[in-house]
Formats: C-alpha cells, sequence, structure tokens
C-alpha cells in the first residue's frame, strides 16, 4: 500500500550529510512507490511555539503567522513522518525544533493525524554514537506521545566535511529504509 510520506530535514547546508541521507531514504521510498514530500525547516521561517493555546483558533493551525502554517497541511496529509538531520549540541538543530515543537497545535486543536510511522536519519561530526542519546531520547519521546511506530533510526556519526557520508555506509541503508517501508 503506498503511503504519503513527509520527510522534514533540519540541515542549513544544502547538500550536507544528512540531506544526502534525506534523498537516498526518499529515492528508496519511491521507488517502493510512495509519495514522497521534502520539506527543508532550514528554508523556513518558523517561529518557536508561545504556548498561547489559540491553535487553529484563527483558520490556521497556528495564531502565529509563520512557515507552519504551509507546513501544517502536509503534515495532517501524511501517513509517515521521517525526520533528517545532523546533530547540533546533541539535538536538534532549531529550525527542526520549531517545526515539531508546534505539532503540540494538532494536539490542542484536537486534530487527528494519519500520521502512524516515523523514522530516524541522523548525522554528526563525533566519531561516539553516545552523541546521539539526546537527541534518540527526544525522538523516542515525541513518537510516543504522538502514538507514531518506529520504522527505523539510521545514525551515522563521523560526518564533519560535506560528503564525508560516502565514505560510510549510510546511504545505502537510508534507501533501504525507504525501500522496505510497508
Amino acid at each position: 500500500m503506498s503511503k504519503n510520506i513527509l520527510v522534514l530535514t533540519g540541515s542549513p547546508r544544502k547538500g550536507g550529510n544528512s540531506d544526502q541521507l534525506a534523498d537516498a531514504f526518499i529515492a528508496g521510498a519511491q521507488q517502493a512507490g510512495h509519495t514522497v514530500v521534502k520539506y527543508v525547516t532550514a528554508d523556513k521561517k518558523i517561529k518557536g511555539c508561545i504556548a498561547c493555546y489559540t491553535c487553529f483558533s484563527k483558520g490556521t493551525a497556528c495564531s502565529i503567522p509563520d512557515d507552519f502554517n504551509d507546513l501544517a497541511p502536509l503534515v495532517e496529509n501524511a501517513d509517515m513522518i521521517v525526520f533528517a538531520t545532523p546533530i547540533f549540541w546533541f539535538s536538534f538543530p532549531m529550525q527542526l525544533k520549531a517545526a515539531f515543537d508546534k505539532f503540540f497545535s494538532f494536539l490542542i486543536g484536537q486534530k487527528t493525524l494519519k500520521i502512524k510511522d516515523c523514522a530516524l536519519l541522523a548525522c554528526a561530526g563525533d566519531k561516539s554514537e553516545t552523541c546521539f542519546e539526546g537527541l534518540v531520547t527526544t525522538y523516542k519521546q515525541v513518537a510516543g506521545h504522538m502514538g507514531w511506530k518506529d520504522s527505523g533510526t539510521i545514525l551515522v556519526p563521523g560526518l564533519m566535511a560535506k560528503d564525508d557520508i560516502l565514505k560510510t555506509d549510510g546511504l545505502k541503508r537510508a534507501e533501504e529504509l525507504g525501500k522496505n517501508i510497508l
């Protein structure tokens, strides 16, 4: 069964390692017959949630006018969400974090999402996989709170320079994950 998959990227570096992970996943998912939308959060202006609790009260997901209101319909139409990101100080980059912080609007607005599955694709400059612990914990907590099933996590450490991902099996693993989404 074909899925609508939303891939949210977090890196401001176009064509960087996590961007390439996203593209590899997307290629695999499209080969498997899924429809994929890639949303580059670094290109958008999304302000942080201010907990005003007025979500969906003014005809948009967020009462604060920003690019989240363009993202919200994509979230509503998705069956699966994928986060593709580098690690910034042991967590998500603020561009991506601001976007998924505003998923709060769906809870406050009592909007049921179709999303059932999620995945995480992440890379880091640090060579130790322990650097991913904060990011993975946050991802798992968000997935659990939203009722999403983790369909896979790919973590690739030791990537400092652009294209370091090409020296690993990360792209192959991301593409395989995309191909195997059910």
